[in-house]
């Protein structure tokens, strides 16, 4: 395997140990609360997200003490929830354990991982050469997409689904982490 390669997959799981680290934690506080998430709220969250990282960006300052990583971190922490609910669906309560989030989490971070290595591959780190910027608008774009797939109940004619949007959602976002860090 190339070195850079090697240093980019490193450099990945450290952030998905950082977003684990961090949706544990809020397990322990919430439990899986997000469960009562539509579709459509999760999408909207992420929205919020990516908006508030442009804006940061356009400005160049925020008035909330907090930066631009600590948001793609959420869209990573969001966009693995999305993935989960999209195979579960939503509820009108909490229905899973805190152990079996944490699984349904390993097993969707471990997803994104795989899916990254191999489009790292494809694009020989191209990823490393682009602005914060742009991985901020492509995950806008990716939004805008999902809400569009939203709009016609995901009934695509030529497009990827909504899972695909958000597994390049949480990888841009974990490329943000990564360069912001």
């Amino acid at each position: 395997m190339d070195k850079r390669n090697e240093n980019t997959e490193q450099q990945f799981r450290e952030v998905l140990n950082e977003c684990r680290s961090l949706f544990e934690k809020k397990l322990h506080d919430y439990s899986a609360s997000w469960r009562i998430l539509r579709p459509e709220s999760l999408t909207d969250q992420l929205y919020i997200k990516a908006k508030r990282i442009r804006s940061i960006e356009i400005k160049k300052c925020s008035k909330i003490d907090e930066g631009i990583r600590p948001e793609f971190i959420a869209l990573i922490n969001y966009g693995i929830v999305g993935l989960i609910q999209l195979d579960k669906g939503f509820a009108d309560n909490v229905d899973i354990s805190n152990d079996e989030a944490m699984q349904l989490y390993d097993r969707y971070a471990d997803e994104a991982l795989q899916l990254m290595l191999k489009k790292n591959h494809d694009y020989d780190e191209a990823w490393r050469q682009m602005r914060v910027s742009s991985y901020t608008d492509l995950i806008l774009t990716k939004l805008q997409r999902v809400k569009e797939l939203e709009e016609i109940d995901g009934q695509a004619l030529v497009s990827e689904g909504v899972d695909a949007n958000y597994m390049d959602i949480i990888n841009y976002a974990v490329f943000g982490a990564i360069k912001t860090k």
